[in-house]
């Protein structure tokens, strides 16, 4: 997401939707941080489940929103292998190192084509964006888009590299976004919008917190077809567009109430890239090493404690200092890597626009 022209002017940047990824990323860390701790409380997993049914949809809108004049262009190119590609090889093997390290496991093996944990977005979002030029082509892109999820959602032997099974579940909200225009998101920031979410938003948390008992989060991870979460296969064609329209509608909800002017938090919307990155080893070191095992975590101060301190670490992880640190790796400035640029050949003016030539007319 490089680009963030507002909606007010050609190149203003809008802190609307620095405001935007900033809370998105936030919820995103809390819905890791929260998820040890939806195995003792219902309370706890309803808010999951309804920020689970969105986060991650929002994000993919948003990013969809912002690659709209990907167009194969030299330098687009080359922005999306410094900054998608060459962070998806560096942190990948980072974290497999990581794993071998944390769990002693030192023949774990290095794999680009199987994305671990966190690392599907930044595979999902280098085939998304190669393929907008496509998708910006096509006379309805959203229908084909969710199309290719449903079928996806009912083929089990489909998704093992590079996450498919994500890449083309998340694909419907990526395309979504590419359709948006600037006044879409106006008429989400209007005090009818407003408070039309606030009851949809309650609903939502009720339905969550009645189904909280047995539902299985599966359904909003796309991590494999829908067999693999004891459902017929034919249950795909129904879930699919279930969950895609939910998820639209809970992201509007959320979209409505970001604040549209300059905040406190607004310039931490420019690193929310580093805090998903770097957040994820955080929350594998909490795993792997027990932190949640002290009970009072799991009591309603706990869950509280968990939360601030989630938001806390992805604030920081966004911040400025931290950006200078990681750059090199989450936005490597690497020009030796391309070729240079050839200037396009001057047009030749016409034979009757030459100074002291003739044309001789038939």
């Amino acid at each position: 997401m490089e680009s963030r022209q507002g909606p007010g002017g050609r190149g203003a940047r809008d802190p609307y939707f620095d405001n935007a990824k900033y809370l998105t990323i936030v919820l995103v860390a809390c819905g890791h941080a929260w998820e040890p701790l939806t195995y003792g409380s219902r309370a706890v997993t309803a808010v999951y489940l309804t920020v689970y049914a969105f986060h991650m949809p929002a994000f993919a809108l948003v990013s969809g929103y912002f690659s709209r004049s990907f167009d194969m262009a030299p330098g687009r190119l080359r922005r999306l292998v410094g900054g998608v590609v060459v962070p998806y090889v560096v942190f990948e093997v980072a974290y497999t190192l990581f794993y071998r390290w944390a769990q002693d496991d030192p023949g774990y093996p290095i794999s680009l084509l199987d994305p671990w944990y966190l690392m599907w977005f930044l595979a999902a979002l280098f085939i998304w964006r190669l393929t907008t030029p496509l998708w910006l082509q096509l006379r309805h892109p959203v229908p084909v888009a969710l199309a290719l999820a449903m079928l996806m959602s009912i083929a089990p032997e489909a998704g093992g590299d590079l996450a498919l099974q994500r890449v083309v579940g998340f694909l419907p909200f990526f395309v979504l976004g590419l359709t948006l225009r600037p006044e879409h998101f106006e008429r989400l920031r209007t005090r009818r919008a407003r408070l039309w979410s606030l009851p949809v938003a309650a609903a939502t948390l009720v339905a969550a917190y009645v189904v909280a008992p047995w539902f299985d989060a599966g359904w909003f991870y796309h991590r494999g077809s829908v067999t693999g979460l004891g459902a017929p296969a034919w249950a795909g064609l129904i879930t699919t567009p279930a969950l895609f329209a939910l998820a639209v509608v809970l992201s509007a909800c959320f979209l409505a109430w970001v604040p549209g002017r300059t905040t406190v938090f607004t310039t931490l919307g420019t690193g929310t890239l580093y805090a998903y990155l770097l957040h994820g080893f955080l929350i594998k070191s909490s795993r792997f090493w027990g932190w949640y095992d002290h009970p009072w975590l799991h009591t309603p101060a706990g869950e509280l404690a968990v939360t601030a301190t989630a938001v806390g670490v992805i604030t920081v992880l966004c911040t400025s200092p931290v950006r200078r640190v990681f750059r090199f790796v989450v936005e490597p400035n690497i020009p030796w890597a391309f070729r240079r640029t050839q200037p396009a050949p001057k047009a030749e003016p016409p034979v009757s626009e030459v100074p002291g030539r003739c044309v001789q007319r038939l």
